[in-house]
């Protein structure tokens, strides 16, 4: 199998009409940092929410009618089920998915929306993906896999030839990635049309594949995988993937969740872009190194869908790792005033109490002792510091 230049721009004329011609966004905040242009390319506000559409539309559109009425199957935690259900809609084609057990219940409703049969399988996406193969052999459904397919590669790919047309100058660009259907898509796009263009891919460092694989030279399959970029969360890479991506993408870069947090967090605050955790990880990687990208640049923002009640937990978190929320724990002795005494100095240092919480029951407290867990809003890491070292000054302090 093999993905071409041709392959990508033939994909591009079916999807025309069919995806959204997104205009960049300038990202002023993001190129002060790199000290030179910074684009965005909002995939986040494509049809059904993610860059999916395009690889999953690319490979219905090439299959036989008689491959059509005995529909297809995929697998997804959410991004991918959404593009193949939409894409099955629109070619009038039955879709059943298989979603992991905890996938987001925005993605599993918006997936039925569109027309899918949605089947709950497994932990990860690996999980569903094995019950989707079962599911394709025993009913003669055609298996659309997320990114291991030359039309889906291909169909991915076409984001690469409207970067190149929207950014002309462009000298890096940065690609979240998974599996790494839409890094390689890109990659090949990239290479054909300016080989100087330097292409990164970028992992979530609790599900990163790709640089074991790499040092390995064929896809290593991980053992475990803890984070919130269930999108990119994928345990193998896919054989066709790899094999552009060994030959045509220049690095691979990890960022931490605390990372990925602080990328959703500035792209809803500075972008006003709602961006799910697998959808910033490129994002995060400018933020962590901007000196490391050489502008013009441009990052892929891939996916925004995004769950509220994770995006209330990103918040925190990525307020906590910008400085910008703090929990402390001070013990205090157990009387009257105490607590009003480190409410009155935390006022005093401007921090903004949210929350407050006592705790007497803690085995390392003596009898007349109360631990008071404060949490406080903080203007940044500067900010914390100070808040930290003047009330460390006057009390016995715990910090989360």
């Amino acid at each position: 199998m093999t993905v071409s230049l041709a392959d990508i721009e033939a994909a591009a004329d079916r999807l025309a009409g069919i995806v959204r011609d997104i205009p960049v966004a300038g990202a002023r905040w993001l190129s002060d940092r790199v000290g030179g242009p910074v684009v965005l390319i909002p995939e986040n506000l494509q049809r059904a929410g993610s860059f999916k559409i395009r690889g999953a539309y690319n490979r219905l559109a090439r299959l036989t009618p008689e491959q059509r009425r005995a529909g297809v199957v995929a697998a997804s935690a959410g991004n991918h089920a959404q593009g193949v259900a939409l894409a099955a809609q629109l070619t009038g084609t039955h879709a059943t998915v298989f979603m992991p057990e905890g996938a987001s219940i925005p993605k599993l409703q918006a997936t039925a929306a569109y027309g899918a049969e949605v089947i709950h399988h497994g932990a990860t996406i690996d999980d569903a993906l094995h019950a989707a193969r079962e599911f394709a052999e025993r009913t003669g459904a055609v298996l659309i896999h997320p990114f291991d397919h030359p039309d889906v590669v291909a169909g991915q790919g076409t984001i690469g030839l409207e970067i190149l047309r929207k950014v002309p100058d462009v000298r890096t660009i940065v690609v979240c990635t998974g599996g790494g259907g839409l890094l390689a898509g890109v990659a090949v796009a990239v290479a054909e049309h300016r080989p100087r263009v330097r292409v990164v891919g970028v992992q979530a460092e609790q599900a990163a594949a790709y640089p074991a694989s790499l040092a390995a030279g064929h896809p290593i399959r991980l053992e475990r995988m803890a984070t919130m970029a269930d999108g990119i969360a994928v345990g193998q890479p896919g054989a066709l993937p790899f094999s552009i991506i060994e030959r045509l993408v220049d690095e691979i870069r990890v960022v931490s969740e605390e990372e990925i947090s602080r990328a959703v967090l500035l792209l809803l605050e500075r972008a006003k872009l709602l961006v799910e955790p697998a959808g910033a990880a490129a994002t995060a990687a400018v933020l962590a190194r901007p000196a490391d990208f050489e502008p013009p640049v441009a990052v892929v923002v891939s996916g925004g869908n995004l769950d509220p009640l994770v995006l209330m937990r990103i918040i925190r978190h990525g307020m906590a790792a910008a400085g910008r929320y703090l929990t402390i724990t001070v013990r205090v002795p157990d009387r009257p005033g105490s607590l009003a005494r480190v409410l009155t100095d935390v006022m005093a240092l401007d921090a903004n109490v949210l929350d407050i919480e006592h705790n007497r029951v803690d085995p390392g407290l003596a009898v007349d002792e109360v631990d008071i867990i404060v949490q406080m809003e903080t203007r940044g890491i500067e900010h914390c510091g100070q808040v930290l070292d003047a009330l460390g000054a006057r009390y016995r302090l715990l910090t989360d």
